[in-house]
């Protein structure tokens, strides 16, 4: 497996992460089984970077994680790195109720993470959202007396905007930022990228399938459940889904050109991006896991990335990544 630095500050990981959000939340009924047997053949395959939030169906795949790597054989046990977010406030009904960066907060939230997975360190720890109420010098303080006490290895962070990450920075060495990034998804290109890259800061790009919108599996007639996040986003709704599937097709055609599928190219043209990026995949289950690792044998040359530019030019998608409630937690360019 290929390796890529985390930043400057941060550890190798392999070339590709594994997202494992989906294995409990969000995107319909999973396989528990096939979801360990999943991350069992992601570790085994030579990924190294397992990621997660605590409050992805409130702590149930920080538990299914722990679950896995107990079962695991000792060397791939040892090979996994945990990267962790937290902050999410969550209400007994599945609600959301904000974010709390709290420095108290963050220490909370660390001591159940290590519990429910199961080691003794987080290898890379964020808030998953800016807290309004909290300055971003005093959550990632927080978290910087965690790496002191060894609890936590790497600080991160998760969606944010320039200015949050230079200040973050002058707090306390950030080896990562969390963001959304593909090819459906650019907004990053103009301030966030430039502004890591400056900073010796290393980008895990998740949703590089656009949550299964470019993978070339989505078809305009599936039935979601209302649990279902793609029920709710509107990328996924009316004529917007039908605009960008029709952008999927235009992939579809330089994808075959090539002898691989929608996915294995979309995932490449991340891949292609820098060696400071590296995609989450989030396969949760062992065939869509070999065909996102299939990617890292895709070589883009510079008429593939003029092909895929011109099928699908920035700012091409129509729908907002998330719904409007949702986007104004963000403290990126949209």
């Amino acid at each position: 497996m290929q390796t890529r630095p985390l930043g400057t500050t941060g550890p190798q990981v392999s070339a590709l992460g594994l997202g494992c959000m989906g294995m409990s939340a969000l995107y319909g009924e999973a396989d528990r089984a096939e979801s360990i047997a999943t991350i069992h053949a992601a570790l085994d395959a030579g990924v190294t970077l397992l990621d997660t939030g605590d409050f992805y169906a409130m702590g149930h795949n920080e538990m299914l994680i722990g679950e896995a790597l107990r079962a695991a054989p000792a060397a791939l046990r040892e090979q996994a790195l945990t990267s962790v977010k937290f902050g999410a406030l969550r209400d007994p009904d599945g609600g959301w109720s904000g974010y709390d960066g709290r420095p108290a907060a963050v220490r909370n939230f660390a001591a159940y993470s290590l519990q429910r997975l199961g080691v003794d360190h987080i290898d890379v720890y964020r808030i998953a959202r800016l807290d309004p109420n909290v300055p971003i010098e005093e959550t990632v303080g927080a978290i910087a007396e965690l790496v002191e006490k060894g609890h936590v290895r790497h600080i991160g962070l998760s969606e944010v905007g320039a200015e949050t990450i230079r200040r973050a920075a002058a707090t306390a060495p950030i080896a990562d930022l969390q963001i959304e990034y593909s090819l459906i998804s650019r907004g990053i290109e103009d301030e966030v990228l430039p502004t890591t890259r400056e900073l010796g800061i290393g980008i895990t790009a998740y949703g590089v399938l656009s949550r299964g919108l470019i993978s070339g599996h989505f078809t305009a007639d599936r039935q979601l459940a209302p649990t279902d996040f793609r029920s709710m986003s509107p990328r996924f709704q009316g004529e917007n889904l039908q605009h960008n599937l029709s952008l999927v097709e235009a992939l579809r055609k330089i994808a075959e050109q090539k002898g691989v599928s929608v996915a294995q190219i979309a995932i490449a043209w991340v891949l292609s991006r820098g060696e400071d990026i590296v995609p989450l995949v989030g396969a949760r289950t062992r065939e869509r896991l070999t065909e996102a690792l299939g990617a890292l044998d895709v070589t883009l040359d510079d008429a593939d990335l003029a092909a895929i530019e011109q099928a699908v030019p920035a700012d091409a998608a129509a729908g907002d990544r998330y719904p409007a409630a949702q986007m104004s937690h963000l403290g990126t360019d949209r």
